[in-house]
């Protein structure tokens, strides 16, 4: 029996998975794909309160909690997106975890502050990419958007481990978009600061960080979520882009 329009388009919408989106960055990107009509699975590997109310205001949404730098957690991420949704197109690595440690305090950059950190963006973020990648590549134009940072090209950052597992992201987004094409693409997004909960109970950071971005940076602004979505949005329908690494930062780079 032949489906009717409106199943025909259920059936074409497109579906996202975006990690660590309970709240600010992931969140915002959120909103802005359920805005333009793709269904959406939330994660986080706390908040799940959080996770859920946002899920109940998204159309046609669902929340999965889980870490995933947990490798049984990161499978059974993408299992529930195929599960609720029967498909996987797009996939935004958001989910990434710091340390405030000033650059220059070598010794409180220790060992565990860079397992750690390694263990969610860099190791979390490849696990989340080879349980999704064979679900992608059924979707005929499967797309990754890995959330990396300004920090991974420039000597600055919460911390050097974040910082350098930042230039992983990038370098494994380069590598991955040499392997999975012409089926996959892979881009990333490196925002330089936004305004999300990521600097809750860093008040003195997140001031003096915002007096001197406003001041030095040419669109006199930090960022917010929504400028993050937007460049994600874009880069989903970038048909021809793949490899790429988009600079988020209000042109800081350039000055």
């Amino acid at each position: 029996m032949p489906e009717t329009p409106a199943e025909t388009t259920a059936a074409e919408t497109r579906v996202a998975l975006i990690t660590g989106s309970s709240s600010g960055i992931g969140a915002g990107i959120a909103r802005r794909l359920a805005a333009a009509g793709i269904r959406v699975v939330l994660n986080s590997a706390r908040s799940e309160s959080a996770g859920k109310a946002l899920a109940a205001e998204l159309p046609d949404a669902v929340y999965v909690r889980g870490d995933v730098a947990d490798a049984d957690d990161a499978r059974r991420i993408v299992a529930a997106a195929i599960d609720t949704y029967g498909r996987l197109d797009i996939l935004v690595n958001n989910a990434g975890v710091t340390r405030f440690i000033p650059l220059g305090d070598l010794d409180t950059a220790d060992g565990d502050a860079w397992r750690e950190i390694f263990e969610v963006n860099v190791v979390g973020t490849w696990q989340m990419i080879t349980a999704a990648v064979p679900h992608l590549r059924e979707s005929g134009a499967g797309s990754i958007i890995n959330i990396s940072s300004v920090s991974a090209t420039r000597a600055l950052g919460s911390s050097i481990p974040y910082a350098v597992s930042k230039a992983a992201v990038n370098h494994m987004t380069r590598l991955l978009a040499s392997q999975l094409g012409p089926g996959v693409r892979v881009n990333a997004i490196a925002p330089g600061l936004i305004d999300t909960p990521w600097y809750e109970g860093e008040d003195q950071v997140w001031e003096s960080s915002r007096e001197w971005i406003t001041e030095n940076t040419p669109l006199r602004r930090v960022g917010t979520p929504d400028d993050v979505a937007e460049a994600a949005l874009y880069l989903l329908d970038a048909a021809y882009t793949t490899g790429d690494v988009l600079t988020v930062d209000g042109g800081r780079h350039v000055v």
